[in-house]
């Protein structure tokens, strides 16, 4: 192979890892590189997945000493939720036809931009309106580990959204068990996928590595950058991937 697709492998991974640890959507990094060098969306998709999963591994490891329940759930608990929604979650991307998930892939990433956009307000606004309890929590995560398992675009930001409006959590206290959440999520759908043998391997490698440096280097970025320059950035990133994947099926 080229060293080029090599190259953008690595450099995608590095910046996926980075903004996953930041704010989440790394997929809106990984994903697009993995297309343009030729790979069917679903198996660019199961390979951005098994890529990143050691990142954020990189970054929950970073940030392990701030773990702590969550609405009066044990982080025990809540991982076994994720992992056994993110087998389901991935077991659904088996078995979606590439050509169908080609048409799927904008719908997705528009839902984690919006998210992105206006998760945390929404959240706010329901919260100050609506108690919920440990039920609804246990829902929301199952729901979550399906998406991690099948997508996982914004999900780290569907995870902050769930958790301020259901367990009233600051956003900067959700760092390490949001991480954690994805990298559970991210290890179910790697072992469904390289089972199912849709890993390109001779790109996800380099892009593996990347995301691992990219991973514990956003992790500790993340707590020196302001949350506001973050959020602008993973807002410019999300949306523009969003809009050119409209462009390239409906276009």
């Amino acid at each position: 192979m080229d060293a080029f697709p090599l190259l953008l492998a690595l450099a995608a991974g590095l910046l996926g890892g980075v903004m996953n640890a930041l704010a989440g959507g790394g997929t809106f990094a990984t994903l697009p590189a993995l297309i343009t060098l030729g790979l069917p969306a679903n198996i660019a998709n199961a390979t951005s997945n098994v890529a990143l999963m050691p990142g954020a591994a990189a970054s929950a490891w970073a940030f392990r000493d701030e773990l702590a329940p969550v609405g009066g759930m044990s982080v025990r608990t809540l991982s076994i939720i994720t992992f056994a929604a993110g087998l389901v979650g991935s077991a659904l991307l088996v078995l979606t036809p590439s050509r169908a998930f080609d048409f799927i892939i904008p719908w997705l990433l528009l839902l984690g931009f919006v998210v992105m956009a206006f998760g945390r307000a929404a959240s706010d606004w329901l919260r100050a309106r609506v108690t919920i309890g440990t039920r609804t929590l246990m829902t929301a995560q199952t729901l979550l580990g399906i998406y991690g398992g099948y997508f996982g675009g914004g999900v780290g930001l569907m995870t902050t959204a769930a958790y301020g409006l259901l367990a009233g959590a600051d956003p900067r206290s959700l760092f390490a068990i949001r991480t954690l959440m994805l990298a559970i999520a991210n290890l179910a759908a790697a072992f469904v996928f390289v089972a199912a043998g849709m890993v390109s391997w001779a790109l996800c490698l380099p892009m593996l590595a990347g995301s691992i440096v990219g991973g514990w280097a956003g992790a500790h970025i993340g707590k020196k950058l302001p949350h506001g320059l973050v959020r602008i950035w993973t807002l410019i990133v999300t949306g523009a991937t969003t809009l050119v994947f409209f462009a390239r099926v409906y276009l």
